[in-house]
């Protein structure tokens, strides 16, 4: 069964607020590969894990028609509240029992979400619902990111380090599918045509609430809120005061830029 740490309500509004959608570079990753399998078919999409949306949006454009998937019933009614186009769609239901018929999926992708799911179980869905010749992309971006103002890029990447370090303490066991890069969920896609790339880079713009906020979104940090409250929300608290330090600012509105590697794991059926 998929982790579950993402339902609440204040969780997944805060996901609404500050998660992001897959960066330019990785689209261009994912929509480059498509092209190069020579996808003719691009009728359904099904982003699976999509929590409130950020990734599903992208697809819209390529595809006819879109349904974002999460386990999460308050993750789903955020997606669902905000604007997207009318040919996107939301429904909640686990990664390991997709409501589609066998054979009639165009493209499954998954962003920061496939490493929660029972991969055995997802994987045998994946190659049930996917048509032949169909394609996945399950990607997420790596821990060693740096947060980047002018000349302060070590100094605040050193806080934000600190801060992960304290909140990983509450990290979940599957965490470690990102630690590695993915190639457990590379050695579970059970198809022969398949490839991990691990040195996708990219920039997301944020300001200083913004980057507080993110932080905010991780599971390990809402595992620390709810066993030590106190204790969490003084990590927020001191690490807002040090980057305001460091950055010599005042204005929680100041815009810096996260910098972050994205791995990736693409895959086409080919039976």
């Amino acid at each position: 069964m998929a982790t579950r740490l993402f339902e609440g309500k204040d969780h997944a509004s805060v996901y609404l607020k500050y998660r992001f959608s897959p960066p330019e570079k990785l689209q261009e990753v994912v929509f480059s590969y498509l092209e190069n399998k020579k996808v003719t078919s691009f009728q359904l999409a099904v982003d699976v894990g999509c929590g409130s949306g950020q990734s599903t949006l992208w697809l819209a454009k390529r595809f006819e028609k879109v349904v974002g998937t999460d386990i999460s019933e308050a993750q789903i009614e955020e997606a669902k509240q905000a604007a997207h186009p009318a040919n996107v769609s939301y429904l909640v239901c686990p990664a390991e029992n997709l409501p589609f018929k066998d054979n009639s999926v165009d493209f499954i992708m998954s962003f920061a979400a496939v490493h929660w799911f029972d991969l055995p179980s997802f994987m045998k869905e994946v190659e049930r619902v996917l048509k032949p010749s169909g394609c996945v992309a399950f990607s997420t971006n790596c821990l060693d990111m740096q947060l980047h103002y002018k000349d302060c890029t070590e100094k605040l990447t050193e806080i934000f380090q600190e801060f992960r370090k304290r909140t990983f303490e509450y990290a979940n066991d599957r965490v470690r599918r990102v630690q590695d890069d993915y190639q457990m969920v590379f050695e579970a896609l059970p198809f022969q045509d398949k490839q991990r790339i691990t040195d996708i880079y990219g920039a997301v713009p944020f300001t200083v609430a913004g980057v507080l906020g993110y932080f905010q979104t991780f599971s390990m940090y809402q595992t620390f809120l709810k066993a030590e409250p106190e204790a969490a929300k003084s990590l927020i608290q001191n690490t807002e005061k040090r980057i305001l330090e460091v950055m010599g600012v005042s204005s929680l509105e100041t815009p810096l830029e996260m910098r972050m590697r994205h791995v990736a794991v693409l895959g086409c059926k080919n039976s």
